[in-house]
């Protein structure tokens, strides 16, 4: 048990978080981030930390916020569930990290994860964690998507095993084109208003989801970043990632939240890739590789049972 406010315990969590992250990224593209801290007028701030036009990462970002301020009537009216506060109390504090990462190789998928911890009102009437990992691929291959679920589910069984099922569930859901009518990529683990027991079995929670990430995606980057491929899976690989924006622009809750509250525009935009393509009608050729992967992206797998994968 410790003394330190959450608040501050996350903070020093999330800007380790971000140290060791990349660092190892920057071992295996040999290039350094570029680092920008900035200010928020309302309160806070955060260190942005973007790698582009390296030669494994295409474009990469691991971002730390810390902000406080007042949230807008609209940010305040979307919030329901466990952050259901009187509407009148507008003070929020907010820290998290955030990272994006596009491989150069279509073989390679993208990833994201996002670990945060929010409180409204000061002194705090309400808190709660957020957060999970999820995998994109263009191409599919079983073996990562089950290393990737595995690795999380062997982080949540030390906590609860019905984490897993659960959050692997709620991420499905959560990363959901609808407009589109298939899954963004082939899922993780996704949770958010998660208060529901003492906050500092919750803070190890999500301490070890995040310290999960490079075990969950640097095996997985390290098998197809040298792969060989051509153009057309480069096209194919940009279509990929024109549904990956259509998310983020469309669904994805904090995007819209960091622009509800006046965030950082390159921030909370660091997550889009560096090149995206829309092609009009666009259908993958039957029983091709590029079909296989939107069929399953149709319909959620399991993949710690599915025997077919």
């Amino acid at each position: 048990m410790t003394d330190t406010p959450m608040r501050d315990r996350m903070i020093e969590m999330v800007h380790q978080v971000q140290d060791r992250i990349c660092a190892e990224l920057t071992r295996v593209d040999g290039q350094t981030f570029l680092e920008d801290r900035w200010t928020r007028s309302e309160g806070g701030g955060g260190r942005s930390r973007v790698l582009q036009g390296g030669d494994i990462l295409e474009k990469g970002g691991v971002n730390v916020s810390v902000v406080e301020g007042e949230l807008s009537e609209e940010a305040v009216l979307a919030m329901g569930g466990g952050r259901a506060v009187s509407p009148e109390i507008r003070s929020f504090f907010a820290t998290g990290i955030s990272l994006v990462l596009h491989p150069r190789n279509p073989f390679a998928p993208t990833v994201h994860a996002n670990y945060r911890y929010f409180e409204r009102g000061d002194p705090s009437v309400a808190w709660w964690f957020g957060g999970g990992a999820d995998l994109s691929p263009s191409y599919l291959f079983p073996e990562d998507a089950r290393h990737f679920h595995q690795t999380h589910k062997d982080v949540c069984d030390r906590f609860d095993p019905e984490f897993y099922p659960r959050f692997k569930d709620w991420c499905d859901r959560y990363f959901f084109i609808k407009h589109r009518k298939e899954s963004r990529g082939v899922g993780g683990i996704f949770f958010d208003d998660l208060n529901d027991r003492e906050p500092n079995s919750l803070f190890d929670f999500v301490s070890g989801c995040a310290d999960s990430f490079l075990d969950a995606y640097i095996p997985i980057l390290e098998r197809r970043k040298d792969m060989p491929f051509n153009e057309e899976h480069r096209i194919w690989q940009q279509i990929r990632r024109g549904r990956y924006v259509e998310f983020n622009l469309v669904y994805d809750r904090g995007t819209r939240f960091g622009l509800q509250t006046d965030g950082r525009i390159e921030s909370i935009l660091m997550s889009l890739p560096q090149h995206a393509q829309w092609h009009y009608c666009h259908e993958p050729a039957p029983g091709s590789a590029e079909a296989e992967l939107v069929a399953v992206l149709e319909t959620p797998r399991d993949w710690l049972r599915d025997a077919a994968y």
